[in-house]
């Protein structure tokens, strides 16, 4: 429906007060644009000048605790939500006192303590974390509202329908406000879209409210009446927002795309109507004050220093924070034994018991307990924190990123590892980055459960081994338990880090039986194990591996060679210094992984044993892994992809063959 509400109560004051705010936000674009130019703001500059009245009419209805998150052309919603001109500008310069320490820029502006969880520079991508956050107020019983800013491309994207699925679905304290200028990047919106936006709300069973964006009198009226109604528990509204782009979708942007067609100006047309109730004089002095402001924080963003290079690594790499928490892990075990797949459910069932702030979500995690029963029975016990969730791996992942931002400890399961692509923004651009590009203003403590195993002919798209993937993005951390001990332990550890943690499991290792982990049980993250000494050549294992590596020891010991076994535990960050150590004491190494050889795990390892364990090196290193082609299906193919004890009894052989 198109709403045109009475404007004839609006106070005066609070129209002044959006006045001021849509003021603040041209003045800070124009300025930003003369800067760019000038070459003091670097990288790109997207712009919102026209599309202040709805930046300023719906953060006018918000509370200081609700969340919005925004897009690459967010200045005017982070300004709107409470961000001061000189944060943002010192954040455009790249200036240690950015609302983000110089780490976000122009599209990644955010302050969570503002309720700010980011502008972003992937379009949609803020909608599954407003969903994650608005399930977090959900959770805790909060009267608190997400608000998700997004332009009308963003509705063609999969984060936008499995976001606006799931907050349907659940009934979430979300607004979803569609600023419609009319183009989308280059392309004009009715070039774009086969239906209109009316019609995909209501797809997703959303009420579709449409405005003069260009009038935040307008603007305000239906953010105040949406918002309150989200508030006191009514579903999720989209707000679509008839604006305008009047610069283009970045700074030097020609727009050959669009004619040009005079508009109304939304600040002009809000000047006009508050004239005639507060004065010219008292307009111009809100104009002259601001002016001021702009002036000022212009200059100390100018004499702001730059981060420190030392700054970069503090944030960026997780190793400190892995290293501190990897401190306080220990064992605790007892002598009756269990399964893996039991081992996980210990692991997530005390998790729940012990901290309000964990739940665990997913396809089919609740009432079917997953679909290796890793989670059967805990929907029951915990009602409302185990959720099934539709198949939309980036809503789930996005779930997890904003109620981590948001305070809470989500674990979200992958049912397959090679799922990942499907998901894969809001776990490499969104989770990793995040407490990097906000300046450490926030953590991402969520953990993502996934699987993987070759030898159940599951083929090529249920079977491969993507931890050489995850670990070469920074600021995830990945582990991979090889035992039913660890799989408990490692689960616990990562749900207590304050950082993103990938948890891969083989599925093989659900059968096995280990010592049963009481709740206090840990196993450190960043911290490989010597799972067997020897004294001829270190094999370095990771999952599954270690059981074959330990087979081929058991053969080898026959034949009078002692291999030391390392389990690395973590992939990333690596424990370079144990296997390093294990090579001075046995100058041999063979690395066996259940990945692609190439470009793998085992690469990394080798390059650095070459480099910084050279002199202690008696015969060139080798790595036994997959061939580089997909896992086959037939059976028979299957184990020949696999390496197989016999393949490492035979590298071994050839490795020690000068010292026997």
């Amino acid at each position: 429906m198109t709403l045109t509400p009475d404007l004839t109560t609006t106070d005066v004051g609070t129209a002044l007060d959006r006045y001021r705010t849509m003021r603040e936000i041209r003045s800070c674009e124009e300025a930003a644009a003369t800067l760019y130019a000038a070459g003091e703001i670097p990288g790109f500059v997207h712009l919102s000048v026209g599309q202040e009245a709805v930046a300023a009419g719906v953060c006018a209805a918000l509370d200081q605790t609700d969340v919005i998150t925004s897009t690459h052309r967010g200045h005017g919603h982070v300004l709107a939500k409470g961000i001061e001109p000189h944060g943002m500008f010192a954040e455009l310069m790249g200036r240690a006192t950015g609302t983000c320490g110089g780490f976000g820029g122009s599209m990644h502006i955010a302050d969570p303590h503002r309720g700010v969880f980011g502008a972003n520079g992937i379009v949609g991508a803020g909608l599954p974390i407003a969903g994650g956050a608005a399930f977090s107020m959900r959770l805790r019983s909060q009267s608190r509202v997400a608000v998700c800013f997004f332009g009308d491309g963003a509705v063609n994207t999969g984060a936008w329908h499995e976001a606006a699925n799931l907050i349907s679905l659940w009934r979430l304290p979300v607004l979803l406000v569609c600023e419609n200028n009319g183009v989308s990047e280059f392309s004009r919106t009715e070039d774009q879209h086969p239906v209109g936006f009316a019609e995909r709300a209501k797809g997703y069973g959303i009420e579709h409210v449409r405005v003069d964006g260009n009038d935040v009198d307008v603007v305000h009226a239906a953010a105040e009446r949406l918002v309150a109604g989200i508030r006191s528990g009514g579903p999720p509204v989209l707000l679509e927002a008839m604006t305008h782009r009047i610069r283009g979708h970045y700074e030097g942007d020609p727009q050959r795309y669009r004619d040009p067609v005079p508009v109304p100006d939304p600040l002009e047309r809000a000047r006009v109507r508050l004239v005639a109730r507060a004065g010219e004089e008292t307009l111009a002095r809100i104009d002259d004050e601001i002016t001021a402001d702009v002036t000022a924080a212009i200059e100390a963003a100018r004499a702001a220093p730059y981060p420190q290079k030392s700054r970069m690594l503090e944030l960026g790499d997780v190793r400190s924070v892995v290293a501190d928490h990897a401190a306080t892990a220990e064992e605790h075990l007892d002598g009756t034994r269990q399964s893996g797949s039991r081992s996980v459910r210990a692991a997530l069932r005390d998790a729940l018991a012990e901290d309000e702030r964990v739940f665990l979500a997913g396809i089919d995690v609740g009432a079917g307990g997953g679909v290796f029963g890793a989670s059967r029975g805990l929907a029951e016990e915990f009602p409302g924190r185990v959720l099934d969730t539709p198949i939309s791996e980036s809503a789930i992942l996005g779930l997890a990123v904003g109620a981590a931002m948001d305070g809470l400890r989500p674990v979200v399961e992958l049912m397959y590892l090679d799922f990942i692509g499907v998901c894969l923004d809001q776990l490499m651009n969104q989770a990793a980055k995040l407490p990097f590009m906000t300046g450490g203003a926030t953590t991402v403590p969520m953990v993502l459960r996934t699987q993987f195993g070759v030898g159940r002919s599951s083929g090529s798209q249920h079977s491969q081994s993507l931890e050489a993937m995850l670990a070469h993005i920074p600021g995830l951390v990945v582990a991979m338990p090889a035992t039913p001990e660890d799989m408990y332990g490692m689960i616990r550890s990562a749900i207590e880090l304050p950082a993103p943690v990938v948890v891969i499991e083989n599925r093989l290792i659900y059968e096995k039986k280990g010592r049963l982990p009481r709740p206090a049980h840990r196993t450190p993250l960043g911290k490989a194990r010597v799972a067997r000494p020897g004294r001829d050549v270190t094999i370095v294992t990771a999952s599954r591996a270690l059981q074959t590596a330990t087979e081929a020891a058991e053969q080898l010991a026959a034949e009078g060679i002692e291999c030391e076994i390392v389990d690395l535990r973590t992939i990333a960050p690596l424990d370079h210094e144990t296997v390093l150590a294990s090579l001075e004491r046995t100058s041999r190494l063979l690395i066996v992984t259940e990945g692609v050889t190439d470009f793998g795990v085992g690469a990394e390892i080798a390059a650095r044993a070459v480099d910084a364990g050279f002199w202690t090196l008696d015969a060139p290193v080798r790595r036994l892994s997959g061939p580089p082609t997909p896992v086959p299906y037939s059976p028979v193919l299957e184990q020949a992809w696999l390496p197989t004890a016999d393949d490492i009894v035979r590298e071994v052989r050839d490795l020690c063959r000068d010292a026997f």
